[in-house]
C-alpha cells in the first residue's frame, strides 16, 4: 500500500508524517517539492502533485476546501482506480465532503471520507492518558483494511461507518464542532465508543 498525501499543511504534514513513520511508503505531492521540508525525517519523500499521486496507491486530499475541485479538475483522469481519502471540510457548504465533486472529476475514483472530524490537534497527540480516540469513517468495504492500517498509523482507533456514509461521518464532525467550538470546550476534544 502506498498512499500520497496532497496537501503539506499542518493536517496534511501531520498525517503524511505518521503514516511514514509507521512503515507505509509515502509521498507529500506539492507544488514546491524541491524546497518543501514537510516530510523531516519521518522517511516520506516529497514530489510535484502529479507524480505523488501516479506512485499511490491511495491519496489523501489534505488542501483547503476551496482547492479541492481545481485539483480534481487538474487531476482527475489519475485517480482513475485508486482510493481517494477526503480529508478537506468544506464548512461554509451545503455539505462539508466533496464525495460528488470526486465522482464528477474522477470518476474512476473510489471515494472514503476520513480525517475530518476531529480538530488536527488530535492526529498530532491522538492519546488521552492512555485512551486512544476514535475516528470514524466511510469507505468501500474493500477499503477498510487500508483506512483501519492509517487511522491506526496515526494512533487513533478505527470505526467504520459504512460505504456511502460520508454524511454521518460529517454529523461526527458537526458533533466535534458543537462541543469544541461552540460549548467552548476546546480543540483537544475527542470521542471513544462504549460497548458492553
Amino acid at each position: 500500500m502506498s498512499t500520497a498525501v496532497i496537501g503539506t499543511g499542518f493536517i496534511g504534514g501531520t498525517l503524511g508524517r505518521a503514516f511514514a513513520r509507521a512503515g507505509h511508503p509515502t509521498v507529500f505531492g506539492s507544488r514546491t517539492p524541491d524546497t518543501d521540508t514537510t516530510a523531516q525525517d519521518s522517511g516520506a519523500g516529497t514530489a510535484g502533485i502529479a507524480d505523488a499521486i501516479a506512485q499511490a496507491d491511495t491519496v489523501v486530499l489534505a488542501v483547503p476546501a476551496a482547492a479541492v475541485e481545481d485539483l480534481l479538475k487538474a487531476h482527475g483522469h489519475a485517480l482513475a482506480g485508486k482510493l481517494v481519502v477526503d480529508a478537506a471540510n468544506n464548512i461554509t457548504g451545503p455539505v462539508a465532503h466533496h464525495a460528488d465533486l470526486v465522482a464528477l472529476h474522477a470518476p474512476g475514483a473510489r471515494y472514503a471520507r476520513a480525517f475530518n472530524t476531529l480538530g488536527g490537534e488530535n492526529f498530532a497527540e491522538p492519546d488521552f492518558d492512555g485512551t486512544a480516540a476514535d475516528l470514524f469513517y466511510s469507505a468501500p468495504e474493500g477499503d477498510r483494511s487500508t483506512l483501519d492500517a492509517l487511522i491506526t498509523a496515526v494512533g487513533l482507533r478505527p470505526q467504520y461507518l459504512g460505504d456511502r456514509q460520508h454524511d454521518t461521518v460529517d454529523g461526527v464532525l458537526r458533533l466535534w464542532f458543537a462541543l469544541a467550538v461552540g460549548q467552548g470546550r476546546g480543540r483537544h476534544l475527542a470521542f471513544r465508543t462504549l460497548t458492553r
